[in-house]
């Protein structure tokens, strides 16, 4: 089974909302995370470098549990929240993951390697 990874870069229209669209998100980040079997991890949060963009990464444990998400209400409900928010551009992709390891060894060092 492979773990499914979300990215998306989310543009607002006015940065100076960006900081709200985030605070009224977070119940939303909280129920889909405490409430949606497979959600391992659920973030949106401000880019530290562009002030009008929000950064989001989702892990999942399966297709299906991703697939269930789509079907949720928390997920509708952040669309709608999003999209009443004042969204320039949205641009997402979905990831399939079939290794993980640690990024450092037993020795601190990193390494990019799986084996």
């Amino acid at each position: 089974m492979s773990l499914i990874a979300v990215e998306a870069a989310i543009t607002v229209t006015d940065p100076s909302q960006r900081a709200a669209i985030l605070e009224r998100s977070a119940p939303i980040q909280k129920a889909t995370r405490d409430d949606e079997p497979g959600c391992i991890v659920y973030c949106f949060a401000a880019d530290p470098c562009q002030d009008d963009l929000i950064q989001v990464y989702e892990l999942w444990e399966s297709e299906e549990a991703l697939a269930a998400h789509f079907d949720h209400p928390n997920y509708h409900d952040m669309r709608t929240m999003l999209g009443a928010g004042g969204l320039a551009s949205a641009v997402s992709r979905k990831h399939r993951i079939d290794a993980s390891a640690p990024v450092y060894g037993s020795d601190g060092t990193a390494t990019a390697g799986f084996g």
